[in-house]
């Protein structure tokens, strides 16, 4: 791994961090609030690609376990690995996998900016949205104890802010694209 692989690891690490800063709003009927770090997590697999997305993924889910305060409300340590939102925590690491390897597929310039712009909001809708919360809703539904259907239609109210999220880490990621490509182009 490069100098440059470490540095960009590191930096979307600090994006997911900082996007932690925003206050999470709770909604009172599901025990997940509405954060912003996931948007951070599309973001590092649209922009980073597969592996150093998670690599990033796996920084911040580090630094939460040696108990830095770094997710939305403060929180760390490994009591968040026992609380309700464990799994949409873990779910990150496959969300930005997913969404990676989506978006390297649309990272050659043999694409129309439309078509690669619209690439990189379904790669993150895909593995943002829809694989993590597969995660988050499966946990919460057998690991803490609340029932598929309430963990199935509590998640439903989150969807329309994740979509956006997606969209915005879709055309940040060809804003990049076009300026500093750093996604490769999956063999």
């Amino acid at each position: 791994m490069k100098t440059r692989d470490l540095v960009l690891i590191a930096l979307f690490a600090a994006i997911i961090v900082a996007l932690g800063a925003v206050p999470p709003i709770t909604l009172g009927f599901i025990p997940v609030p509405i954060t912003a770090q996931s948007l951070g997590v599309m973001l590092a697999g649209v922009v980073l690609g597969a592996k150093r997305g998670v690599l990033a993924v796996a920084l911040v889910i580090l630094l939460v376990a040696i108990g830095l305060p770094v997710l939305s409300g403060g929180r760390g340590g490994l009591g968040v690995f026992a609380g309700p939102t464990v799994g949409f925590l873990i779910g990150w690491l496959p969300a930005a996998y997913v969404t990676g390897r989506i978006a390297e597929g649309f990272a050659g310039y043999t694409f129309a900016a439309t078509k690669q712009t619209l690439g990189f909001i379904a790669a993150a809708a895909i593995g943002g949205v829809v694989v993590l919360y597969l995660f988050g809703i499966g946990y919460l539904a057998f690991g803490a104890g609340l029932g598929f259907e309430k963990a199935f239609y509590g998640s439903l109210a989150f969807i329309p802010g994740d979509l956006l999220k997606a969209v915005v880490a879709g055309l940040a990621g060809r804003a990049v694209m076009v300026g500093y490509p750093i996604l490769q182009r999956s063999a």
